[in-house]
């Protein structure tokens, strides 16, 4: 999933820098060295919220399979 969030998180940063500057209409090479940063950082960004939501995920459904379990051992050994 962190790879995914920065894939998406990057190339969109990338396309909003560049969208941004060509309007305003900043040089070439400005415009190429915005887009390059904010494709760097936003990448970072989106990888270690892909990671968070990745573990959040993992943890929750380790705790509802671990309850469940549970549960059920308690279930059989009421019986």
């Amino acid at each position: 999933m962190a790879r995914l969030f920065a894939g998406i998180l990057g190339p969109l940063a990338m396309l909003t820098t560049t969208a941004s500057g060509l309007i305003h209409g900043r040089t070439s090479q400005s415009v190429a060295w915005a887009a390059w940063l904010a494709l760097i950082a936003f990448a970072a960004i989106g990888y270690v919220l892909g990671w968070i939501a990745n573990r959040t995920v993992e943890d929750s459904v380790q705790a509802a399979i671990a309850a469940r379990l549970e549960g059920e051992s308690e279930a059989t050994a009421a019986r």
